[in-house]
């Protein structure tokens, strides 16, 4: 009755839908110019939906809604709903999450250009996103070797007066921390590699042979050698960017192909009519989505967080609404944007490419997909057999310890689960019971004990979301036999059935509960290679941990003892003076001459430092 009722009282005006199912669980989110007419034709018997629809509107318990004053906010409310919630019945990039951008960080005095995983609204220039990290790691390394760019994290301002690092000294960086550059020089040769990261090699490669030309005649014979190299290293890489238009345009080509749930989309980038890269994202889907709303959903989720907006895009059909996503794309770019779908020509010639590449990507990660399928159950199955239960393992769960002589000990828990690890499920723990002596087993002892225990609580308690309350089909220890006794010990006096093993690092040995000798499998064996993959996740896991303890350790100064001193007014202090032994030495007066250190708390940092 909730629904119907809200179904009757609907506003005629555009905004954005939220259907939900019994759980609670939002399934779908959409747009409408009109939210009475759209949403209520979702329950109308009369009118032929698509089976998605129809499965969809079977599992609708209630619905929300949110009223925007124009059509184009509602399409960027939908598009950020969807990243929120990643409803099952909605078009979802796969792992959006982890494209990376490279950022320029034109809001400092002395830019730096670096790869980062997320885009924010610091007046920065970003680049991307982009699917490839090696591509992305192979651009940095060449810019860096191409351009003295300064790598080092320290906020330089012009005129500094520090002392150069290596990188200056083997021509890697122009030394601006140390006043040696200026920063309208510096800026030049941003503006060069700002050319170089939109793809405009031809621009930029004129400018470059007036300064080798002009260091050259100033008897700069270092300067113009360097430049010279530049400019190689240039020509050979436009080399491979092909001109695709006669003018000088830029055009994004999307092309797309689906098989069942899983759609691939390639992304052809031209700038100023060449070829200049392409991107390629996978897309999870209802099996009987239809063509347009996929490239609609994706043109929306790539372009909100795209750093570049050309004017035309070509697309392979026709989209529902147009005109409402150009009104979109051009209030990103600032101008106007076209949605185009060419007929015939090199244009259409260059988008049937780009489809083709679209099914070859699909195919491909479909093939390798399958053959992991394959890979885990033929795994699966042999350690089925080593352990001896009755079904293959569909969680497997894996700890190991870490420490340097007894300090900062502590523990990882990974967790594998039908072929996948669940990274989600991670947890680490901090060894409590033992500190300032090596002690692997006993540290064992105490986390498999925490884990279970914890585990046996949330079950007796039944709790909802308890984080311990799903056991495993198989523990995994990472060492040898006394590593297995030690967890065995604990696992029997909480009375669990869960069958333990290890695996030896030094042989790549496996130990059982009930076997005095071990099992050697062959290296390449899909059990054992199982094995050491949930292993080894297990050990960096855990080494990831350790070191952030000892570094945090290591980074604590007699600055964290003192009231009124948090990590602001540290590294300010730090930054000012260079070393505690500096500040030690510094008078009250001087201290304040940081920013945000007043009187008072600059005679409490004066008479502390004077008592230790």
């Amino acid at each position: 009755m909730a629904l119907e009722h809200k179904l009757d009282n609907l506003p005629n005006k555009p905004g954005v839908y939220l259907m939900k199912n019994e759980a609670g669980e939002i399934i779908y989110v959409g747009k409408a110019v009109s939210l009475k007419n759209r949403v209520r034709s979702y329950f109308q018997k009369s009118r032929s939906h698509p089976l998605k629809v129809k499965v969809m509107v079977e599992q609708i318990e209630d619905l929300e809604y949110i009223i925007t004053d124009s059509e184009v906010e509602a399409l960027i409310l939908e598009n950020n709903l969807i990243k929120k919630y990643g409803p099952r019945y909605n078009v979802r990039l796969k792992d959006d999450k982890t494209y990376p951008y490279i950022k320029v960080t034109v809001n400092e005095d002395f830019p730096r250009v670096y790869m980062v995983r997320r885009r924010l609204n610091d007046q920065a220039r970003y680049f991307g996103p982009y699917t490839d990290v090696g591509a992305v790691r192979n651009t940095l390394s060449f810019l860096r070797s191409a351009f003295p760019i300064r790598t080092c994290r320290k906020t330089v301002q012009e005129g500094a007066k520090g002392r150069p690092c290596l990188n200056y000294h083997i021509g890697r960086c122009l030394g601006p921390c140390a006043g040696l550059v200026s920063k309208e020089k510096y800026a030049e040769m941003i503006a060069e590699v700002l050319l170089f990261l939109e793809g405009r090699i031809d621009r930029l490669i004129p400018d470059l042979r007036k300064k080798m030309e002009q260091a050259s005649e100033n008897l700069e014979y270092e300067k113009a050698a360097r430049i010279r190299n530049q400019i190689e290293d240039l020509l050979a890489l436009a080399e491979k960017q092909k001109i695709v238009a006669s003018h000088r345009g830029d055009q994004d080509f999307v092309g797309y192909a689906r098989v069942g749930e899983l759609a691939s989309v390639q992304v052809f980038l031209v700038r100023s009519g060449k070829l200049i890269g392409r991107e390629h994202f996978l897309l999870e889907c209802s099996a009987q989505e239809e063509a347009p709303e996929i490239l609609r959903s994706f043109l929306q989720q790539f372009y909100a967080e795209a750093s570049y907006v050309p004017r035309e895009i070509f697309v392979p059909l026709l989209l529902k609404e147009p005109q409402i996503l150009e009104e979109w794309l051009g209030s990103l770019r600032q101008g106007r944007v076209y949605l185009r779908r060419p007929q015939r020509g090199t244009k259409k010639q260059l988008l049937d490419l780009v489809m083709k590449n679209a099914e070859v990507f699909l195919e491909e990660v479909r093939t390798r997909e399958e053959h992991k399928k394959r890979h885990v159950q033929r795994a699966s199955e042999q350690l089925r057999e080593i352990v001896g239960l009755k079904e293959k393992p569909q969680r497997i769960e894996a700890f190991d310890v870490s420490n340097i002589q007894g300090s900062d000990v502590v523990a990882s828990l990974v967790v594998w689960e039908k072929g996948l690890l669940k990274s989600d499920d991670y947890r680490r723990f901090r060894i409590k019971n033992v500190q300032g002596m090596p002690n692997d087993y006993e540290a064992m002892r105490e986390v498999v004990g925490r884990r279970f225990r914890r585990g046996l609580k949330e079950r007796e308690e039944q709790e909802e979301k308890g984080k311990f309350a799903t056991f495993p089909d198989l523990v995994l220890i990472d060492g040898g036999k006394g590593h297995l006794g030690a967890a065995l010990e604990i696992r029997d006096e909480l009375g669990l059935q869960i069958p333990f093993l290890s695996l030896a690092e030094r042989k790549e040995e496996i130990y059982l509960q009930e076997r005095s000798d071990p099992v050697s499998l062959p290296y390449d064996s899909p059990g054992l290679l199982l094995l050491r993959q949930i292993r080894d996740e297990a050990h960096r896991f855990a080494l990831a941990y350790h070191r952030n303890l000892r570094g945090r350790r290591i980074r604590h100064s007699i600055l964290d003892e003192i009231p009124g001193i948090g990590p602001k007014r540290k590294k300010a202090l730090i930054r000012h003076f260079g070393t505690v032994a500096k500040i030690r030495g510094a008078s009250p007066a001087e201290l304040q001459e940081v920013k945000g250190i007043h009187r008072g708390l600059a005679e409490e940092i004066y008479q502390y430092m004077r008592k230790s």
